[in-house]
């Protein structure tokens, strides 16, 4: 629409409601009270009528249309392909766009509706989330295949904070879990000898296989890595379990295509990679 026309829709709703909406000073606008009321039911009306618009679809052809999708470095990289690729094959006409973040960036989206599901490495801690556990991931120690720590049948927090160690970044799923278990051990995550800290699993990688230092990973991402003996993984002692989850808002209409992959998803994530490795590694089979 035109200036003009935005202009003349704007002085209709003022007449129709007797009220001014906008409030203009010194170049600048902004809502009046009466506003921001019509702002908050022109909002719940819209959506109204895009849930018609799904409802309808619904009742009158399959499971298609857009799915907005976030997920976080480590499932977006490591588990979510396979799934992806099923799922598409199963359902041809869902046209999925995803964006890969850091745990924390996901969620936020999703409670902001800027996504319709997220899938990240720790349980939601926003309320306005529903939050379901996909599966359990263990996040082992990582090193090169020459390290003193390779021969190890399993490592200490404390001989991990002894090494220089490459970290993720702030907001990663993995560091949040990572720092949490060091502070459980009596070790500050600030004392620990962080020669370089990224945002990248895979740029990690790179880097332990150089000898620059160990890392903690989720055994998930270097499943490719130990199968060709380039890196070397050994369990934490204890152990360092996490939980995946699935978020979505509460109070959001949840259409059949948004719902069909949920479903899809939390049946696929429970039989996938992850579940795997974590029975290999409590029955002490894997490398």
């Amino acid at each position: 629409m035109t200036q003009p026309a935005v202009t003349f829709q704007v002085k209709q709703l003022e007449q129709q409601y007797n009220s001014r909406l906008f409030e203009r000073s010194h170049g600048r606008i902004a809502l009046t009270p009466t506003g921001q009321v019509v702002f908050e039911y022109a909002d719940r009306i819209l959506g109204l009528n895009a849930e018609l618009d799904t409802r309808i679809g619904e009742m009158t052809g399959g499971v298609s249309g857009p799915l907005l999708l976030g997920a976080s470095l480590t499932i977006a990289e490591f588990i979510l392909p396979r799934i992806l690729g099923e799922f598409k094959a199963r359902y041809p006409d869902v046209r999925t766009r995803m964006t890969v973040a850091n745990s924390e960036s996901i969620e936020t989206r999703v409670a902001d509706h800027a996504l319709d599901v997220g899938l990240i490495e720790s349980p939601s801690t926003l309320p306005g989330l529903s939050s379901e556990v996909c599966c359990e991931d263990e996040l082992v120690l990582v090193c090169a295949a020459s390290h003193p720590l390779a021969r190890r049948e399993s490592v200490t927090p404390q001989e991990v904070a002894a090494q220089p160690f490459i970290s993720r970044e702030s907001g990663s799923g993995t560091r949040e879990f990572a720092d949490q278990y060091f502070r459980q051990a009596g070790i500050a995550p600030e004392d620990l000898d962080v020669v370089m800290e990224l945002g990248s699993p895979e740029a990690i990688k790179g880097l332990v296989e150089t000898g620059l230092g160990v890392s903690i990973l989720s055994r998930a991402s270097i499943a490719k890595e130990l199968r060709l003996c380039a890196l070397v993984a050994r369990p934490l002692e204890p152990r360092l379990i996490r939980i995946l989850s699935l978020v979505h808002p509460k109070d959001r209409f949840q259409s059949r295509l948004v719902a069909t992959f949920i479903d899809f998803a939390l049946t696929r994530m429970k039989q996938s990679v992850p579940v795997q490795a974590l029975a290999e590694a409590r029955t002490g089979r894997g490398s």
